[in-house]
């Protein structure tokens, strides 16, 4: 806990938040795979559906997420929070009921998708938001970095877990554990000291506070410009989801297990790169968030021309490397550049345009992959991310070659 990688866990409060994340967030991982895995066994192996799928747990976000950062900003975020993971908790339950009784039909997943996802609304910018709240601004870019890494931790244990009781006993108890797990969490935010947190200031109700976020990253184009990279690279890049599922069984011909093993090596070399921001001292930099950026890019588009499962596996680790540079450098960023009593509103447009996008580029994206094969979603995604994120530092160069003439 010395090193400087921990430092952020010397709060006692964090500790406990993360501590509580960790064991839930393998559960949330696991059940991603089992019911990735339950469409496309109710649906006849559809790339379509399992799209569909996808883009019904974020769509709410893409609906009501703004609202979430509203209530993020006027209210107790624990409290918030608390709520958010038991009605998630509930959802879980409710699908691993429907599953291990033989009932559950894809109607069944596609409405509790969307549940998940209402929920989600308020969970997701209240946590993101929390975060500083728990550590203070100078250790923020440490915590950051450190719940990226224990988000991807969990993604390694949660998919390798699910991949072995999914050939062992099915989908159904994955559900159960997982809604299990939710009572870590609740424990820990519950436990958690009001008394020792930072900054916890709040606002007061009042009409246009949705549109005065909007308006305050507007007119902040150091806010603005990342906002919108992780707005493409979240709906055309990060489609993992759908397409690893895709290309393990069609593909490869593999089963559960192999697809949980390309998830898990995702999330390593995500869990390395998380773990390599947590090392960096000083605040964010620019050339980082774009040069990882265009390094994802790059990478996706190689992991979709991946001549054998192996080979990709092994391209997995650099390209989740990548985007965890990226998405910790770029949430860092975002919250050091917001003032306090606005920063639960820009994290919901964060949230937003990062997961918001995925209604409509999972279902794209799934199509594609039925008429093109499951490959051509990585590699158009990734061409697309490597494009915006080239087209994003010429912006940035004009905008310093403008300060420096005007000066």
């Amino acid at each position: 806990m010395s090193s400087p990688t921990f430092r952020s866990l010397k709060v006692r409060n964090y500790r406990l938040f993360a501590s509580g994340q960790i064991v839930s967030l393998s559960g949330t991982w696991a059940q991603r795979v089992a019911q990735d895995w339950l469409v496309l066994e109710l649906s006849g192996n559809s790339g379509l559906a399992l799209g569909i799928t996808t883009g019904l747990q974020f769509l709410p976000v893409l609906l009501f997420g703004l609202y979430g950062g509203v209530l993020a900003d006027r209210y107790d975020k624990r409290l918030l929070l608390i709520g958010a993971q038991v009605a998630m908790g509930v959802l879980a339950l409710a699908l691993g009921l429907l599953d291990v009784t033989g009932v559950v039909e894809l109607w069944h997943v596609y409405a509790l998708a969307f549940l998940l996802g209402l929920a989600s609304v308020v969970d997701t910018p209240v946590r993101q938001a929390f975060v500083v709240e728990m550590v203070g601004p100078d250790d923020l870019p440490n915590a950051v970095s450190l719940n990226s890494a224990t988000f991807n931790l969990s993604r390694i244990l949660g998919p390798a877990a699910a991949g072995v009781a999914i050939n062992a006993v099915g989908t159904g108890p994955v559900f159960l554990v997982n809604a299990a797990s939710y009572v870590a969490v609740v424990a820990g935010l519950y436990a958690i000291r009001s008394s020792e947190l930072f900054d916890a200031r709040r606002v007061a109700r009042a009409k246009g506070q949705l549109v005065e976020g909007l308006r305050y990253v507007r007119s902040r184009a150091d806010l603005l410009v990342p906002i919108l990279l992780v707005a493409v690279i979240g709906t055309f890049g990060l489609n993992f989801q759908l397409t690893l599922a895709l290309i393990a069984k069609q593909t490869f011909g593999k089963g559960a297990g192999s697809y949980g093993a390309l998830s898990a090596m995702l999330a390593l070399g995500s869990l390395l790169g998380a773990l390599g921001s947590a090392r960096r001292d000083g605040p964010p930099q620019k050339r980082v968030l774009y040069g990882a950026a265009l390094a994802f890019g790059i990478c996706e588009v190689l992991v979709g021309l991946a001549p054998t499962y192996a080979v990709m596996c092994v391209l997995l680790v650099p390209t989740g490397m990548a985007v965890l540079t990226f998405t910790t450098t770029a949430n860092a960023t975002i919250q050091l550049s917001t003032a306090p009593e606005m920063r639960g509103r820009v994290m919901a447009l964060y949230v937003l345009v990062f997961l918001g996008g995925t209604p409509f580029g999972a279902p794209v994206i799934g199509a594609l992959a039925e008429v093109l094969g499951p490959r051509s979603s990585l590699l158009i995604g990734g061409g697309v991310s490597a494009a915006a994120a080239v087209a994003a530092g010429l912006y940035l160069s004009a905008q310093r070659e403008r300060t420096l003439v005007a000066t």
